[in-house]
């Protein structure tokens, strides 16, 4: 079902949350940063000393500066040429100490982004359908891309930047103490009327930052969506209408991006323009110092420079100061997946499985309301028990519960009320990846990866071998199609399997299946995409398949399910028979109605 679509970015908080939200995004997020930087204390203390070290040799400089240009007419050569040596030598050290420090923070900052990444994949991929149901997955790839990307910046460039600028800004206050308290006191007095535009315009650049990303996100999600169902949109010759709505979610995104370019525009004019003018300003008084003789014009010299430092690490921490905002923002979004919370979650102790798993399924009064239509009863009061073994086939009507109820065996979603268990313990106390690898699963939709046949069917249990996998296939009728692909076994397939048809997609996911070799096996409308004569074949397989492990079948095609020991019927999400076919067809109910839909010309069946 298509979702539908708004014209506001999903992440784009209710007008009643605001003050929350901006509450939230504040430069202090930076600091759930850190346990990812933890690990890498000696990356850091290596940048520290580094950043330190071209620091002082920045603010020793000017030092040396002034000694040449107060010698400049001695008659020593001697001794300038030792001044202009020692010069060098400090550039030289800058030179080294720089170089140094980029390579340590660049890599901390790749090394700590790579950590996110995978932290926050790991986070997403174990989460429930519900989660999905509130954000879309272009948006979280979106966090997990160009997020990460603003984080890698900052960490890799602008927080290194940034504490040099402050080292070099105290620093530099300092020796213009040294140098001259007089000219440095009326420099003091312009920075209170430098910060104040910093600390307005950097709150309203933060906010605009954040719609910003939100917007880059949403238009991200939007077009996912489209190409992920490109050949939907074409057959319905919806291009015009995408490409509509992906231009003006795009087109408001650089129109978000345009105001927060003039915020930090306008922020680093008047920041400029103010440091500038005060230095422009204090050097005229000097001049007039060193005119009255009051200072050398070494002294006045070593004076400008260290006020060029400090003025240069002022900007420079205004223009920093922005992309810190942008990235407690980034930061902030992923913070919200690393900490969603998953309605399922595994059990701070869990049950282990009684050994072997026999495969006993038991509903056990099971009422179920999605989220997403928590007004419908998708499962109302089931109660069920499905013997080790056996094979239940749920048939009735789209909307039924059918597909829900091979959902809650797995575990994506939980009763509302009631319980689901296996072996007589109940999912909710064993962790998911323990019972769900005692399952395999052939979906109503099958997905296939862009990789080969070979490793699509491999997917079912990673350490099979070759020979397993091609056995596999031949049990699910697909040995002879990709034996005929170009590489055989080793051909890509496309992404989801463009490449492959609807049938052949799906006796792929069967022989994953066979492959998983699982004592439950959940069939949901396996062989819908078949033809006639596949489905008889794959049929075969699955008549083999089932020898021995628990079945449930999920099928509209009454003639999949006249094999099975038990047919139960649902509607509106409770069971209203059970039996088996004849049973059923004798009862003159709803199976005998849609049976005698399907079977009214004698042939739907065979």
């Amino acid at each position: 079902m298509a979702r539908s679509r708004s014209t506001k970015p999903a992440t784009t908080p209710a007008p009643g949350a605001s003050e929350e939200r901006a509450g939230s995004r504040k430069i202090g997020v930076l600091a759930s940063l850190w346990p990812f930087m933890k690990p890498y204390r000696l990356l850091m203390i290596g940048a520290t000393l580094a950043l330190v070290l071209t620091a002082s040799m920045s603010l020793t400089l000017p030092l040396a500066v002034r000694r040449v240009v107060d010698n400049f007419r001695v008659e020593d050569g001697e001794l300038l040429d030792r001044y202009f040596l020692a010069a060098l030598g400090i550039a030289a050290i800058l030179a080294v100490g720089t170089g140094v420090r980029y390579a340590l923070v660049t890599r901390l900052g790749e090394r700590v982004v790579a950590d996110i990444r995978k932290a926050v994949f790991d986070r997403v991929i174990g989460m429930s359908p519900e989660f999905y149901e509130r954000i879309m997955t272009g948006e979280v790839l979106s966090r997990i891309t160009t997020d990460t990307t603003l984080i890698q910046s900052v960490l890799g460039s602008s927080v290194s930047i940034a504490l040099r600028n402050m080292l070099m800004f105290v620093g530099g206050l300092i020796l213009m103490l040294l140098t001259s308290a007089k000219l440095t006191g009326l420099v003091l007095l312009l920075i209170p009327i430098v910060v104040v535009p910093i600390l307005v315009l950097g709150r309203r650049l933060r906010v605009i930052s954040r719609e910003n990303q939100d917007w880059i996100a949403a238009s991200s999600g939007n077009a996912g969506e489209a190409l992920g169902a490109v050949q939907t949109v074409q057959a319905f010759t919806h291009e015009t209408a995408s490409r509509k709505q992906f231009g003006d979610m795009t087109e408001t995104s650089f129109t978000v991006s345009l105001r927060r370019i003039r915020t930090r525009a306008v922020l680093t004019v008047i920041v400029i323009f103010l440091v500038f003018t005060g230095i422009v300003g204090v050097l005229w008084m000097g001049a007039n110092d060193v005119r009255n003789g009051v200072m050398t014009e070494g002294v006045l010299i070593q004076f400008v420079i260290y006020s060029v430092i400090m003025a240069g690490s002022v900007a420079a921490l205004s223009e920093i100061w922005s992309e810190l905002q942008r990235a407690a923002g980034a930061t902030e979004r992923l913070v919200e997946l690393l900490n969603a919370q998953d309605s399922v979650a595994d059990p701070d102790k869990p049950v282990q499985l009684p050994q072997p798993v026999r495969g006993e399924i038991r509903f056990d009064d099971v009422t179920f309301n999605y989220p997403a239509r928590p007004d419908v009863k998708a499962l109302d009061h089931m109660s069920l028990t499905v013997r080790p073994g056996e094979t239940v086939a749920f048939v009735g009507p789209s909307g039924a519960g059918k597909t829900t109820v091979i959902q809650m065996i797995q575990r994506f979603y939980d009763p509302d009320a009631g319980g689901v268990s296996l072996d007589g313990v109940d999912l909710r106390d064993i962790d998911r990846a323990d019972f769900r690898q005692h399952m395999a699963l052939v979906p109503q939709d099958p997905v296939i990866f862009a990789t080969s046949a070979r490793e699509n069917i491999r997917f079912g249990r990673l350490d099979a071998t070759d020979s397993e996998v091609e056995d596999a296939a031949r049990a699910a009728a697909a040995h002879s199609f990709i034996s005929a692909l170009p590489d055989g076994y080793d051909s890509f397939v496309g992404e989801r399997g463009v490449m492959l048809s609807g049938g052949q997609k799906q006796r792929i996911a069967i022989a994953r299946a066979i492959l998983r070799d699982a004592p439950v096996l959940l069939l949901d409308e396996a062989t819908s995409a078949l033809d006639a004569e596949s489905e008889r074949a794959v049929q075969g397989a699955v008549d083999q398949m089932r020898a021995g492990r628990t079945t449930l079948i999920v099928a509209h095609r009454l003639a999949t399910v006249k094999m099975a020991d038990r047919i139960v019927v649902m509607e509106a999400g409770r069971i209203v028979a059970q039996g088996t076919h004849d049973d059923l067809v004798s009862q003159d109910g709803l199976y005998a109605r849609l049976a005698r839909l399907q079977f009214t010309d004698g042939v739907a069946a065979e």
